[in-house]
């Protein structure tokens, strides 16, 4: 399924959830998106060129699941 989405430039580092996150728009309701990798999860910033990547990664995962709730929690293998 094709969903559109806005995403914001809130990305920060959860450190409850130990993940990547941002927040986007999506149908009118706003969602936050946790990206969950170990690689990830040892860098202290991320630059604009991994946030593009993340935004893809979020499309690409929209485009085969439906989003349950306000939070969508993606494992990445990296």
């Amino acid at each position: 399924m094709n969903q559109a989405i806005l995403f914001n430039d809130d990305l920060t580092f959860d450190k409850t959830h130990n993940a990547w996150c941002f927040t986007g728009i999506m149908s009118g309701q706003r969602i936050t998106l946790y990206f969950h990798s170990f690689s990830l999860g040892r860098l202290d910033n991320i630059d604009a060129c991994t946030k593009f990547d993340l935004e893809e990664v979020a499309e690409l995962w929209l485009e085969k699941n439906e989003p349950e709730g306000d939070e969508i929690h993606i494992q990445m293998k990296a």
